[in-house]
């Protein structure tokens, strides 16, 4: 059984580096690539990074209901493919999906069963400081992701595990601690408790 663990959090908040961590110390994780309008930035590649695609493909493909979740943010869209969760089941893998606060609300009302982790920094000032370090943003869009950022934190009750990132290591560990601890919960793992108890004719 394929479970789906969906991450969010605002922008600068260290999502990004943390799920890549756990991608690479779990190999029985597949990550989600999200399909986008928005144009590449620096070293992103296409189909593993994100799938980049045209407004009118993108829309065409809401129309043909192929996406899980999609949602507009900063003028783009983002979207996860219904064939992506299909791929992890036929290989046996579970699903991490790293989305956005509209995207995992919508994810988690078709597969409520995904578990969900909100990632948040210390405070509002080493959020402005994250994001100015990476040198990607002019003033006013650096603006408008702190008050965007507000307005997601307000969500952080909607989900199962609130991570604040203070130490880049203690939240890697902690991360992965999560998926290994959802992994062993009792529903998650009945198919393979079965067959022990036959054995002790339980």
């Amino acid at each position: 059984m394929t479970t789906v663990f969906i991450v969010s959090a605002p922008s600068g908040s260290g999502k990004s580096t943390l799920v890549d961590r756990l991608l690479a110390s779990d190999s029985n994780l597949m990550f989600s690539v999200s399909y986008t309008t928005r144009e590449r930035r620096g070293a992103e590649r296409d189909g593993e990074d994100y799938h980049f695609v045209s407004r009118a493909a993108f829309e065409g493909m809401i129309e043909n209901g192929e996406f899980l979740e999609w949602a507009q943010v900063f003028g783009n869209y983002y979207g996860t493919h219904r064939g992506i969760l299909e791929q992890a089941q036929s290989r046996g893998k579970d699903l991490v999906l790293d989305i956005d606060v509209q995207g995992a609300r919508q994810l988690k009302s078709q597969i409520p069963e995904a578990v969900t982790v909100f990632i948040l920094a210390p405070s509002r000032q080493i959020l402005e400081q994250r994001l100015r370090a990476r040198g990607e943003d002019p003033d006013d869009v650096i603006e408008r992701r702190l008050r965007d950022a507000a307005e997601e934190i307000r969500r952080y009750s909607d989900y199962d595990y609130v991570l604040i990132n203070r130490d880049l290591t203690e939240s890697d560990a902690v991360l992965s601690s999560i998926v290994r601890a959802e992994r062993v919960r009792r529903g998650r793992i009945l198919d393979q408790i079965r067959p022990i108890l036959e054995t002790f004719q339980v």
